[in-house]
């Protein structure tokens, strides 16, 4: 019996480190969980924009949606044909996970459709927040195969901007 639990421990522990292993990205479709649209364009662009001064292909998910389409719609079989046919197979979304906290990893992988419908109420920034958790799922096709939380310093919003910038350089250099 004791070797049984021993056994389940040990393989729980893989599955949950599986998930925190460098990623090994190629190219991503960049995908910004936010409300407000603007602050959806402009983290896309952002992280677009790290991604290939680092050598990895990367496109911003606006490109692939009709204007004023839902992201939910990056989960339908055409757009991930049209996806697919532009070389992209890794998609990367990016929401706020939260403020002034430590916050534990997610360990529930969702697939990439209901991952995409969830509501993400958090702007990038608000008042009176001395830091902001961003937390990046990696998808391949339908399933996850990586996750990331990067934890930014938050004294306004453009000092939050410019450092995140360079932590996110030495975390895509690091681990992605």
């Amino acid at each position: 019996m004791k070797k049984i639990i021993f056994i389940a421990f040990i393989l729980l522990g893989f599955q949950i480190t599986g998930i925190a292993q460098k990623t090994n990205l190629q190219n991503a479709v960049v995908v910004g969980l936010f409300d407000r649209k603007d602050e959806r364009f402009q983290m896309e662009i952002l992280l677009s924009e790290l991604l290939l001064e680092n050598k990895i292909k990367a496109k911003v998910s606006l490109n692939f949606l009709k204007e004023g389409a839902d992201v939910t719609a990056l989960a339908s079989d055409s757009v991930q044909q049209l996806i697919a046919k532009s070389g992209f197979d890794t998609y990367v979304l990016m929401a706020v996970r939260g403020y002034d906290k430590k916050f534990k990893p997610a360990t529930q992988k969702l697939p990439l459709g209901e991952e995409l419908s969830l509501g993400h109420l958090f702007p990038i920034y608000r008042e009176e927040i001395s830091n902001v958790t961003f937390e990046f799922k990696f998808y391949k096709g339908n399933e996850m195969i990586g996750y990331r939380m990067v934890k930014i310093p938050a004294s306004s919003k453009e000092s939050m901007l410019k450092k995140f910038r360079l932590k996110m350089e030495k975390e895509i250099k690091k681990n992605w």
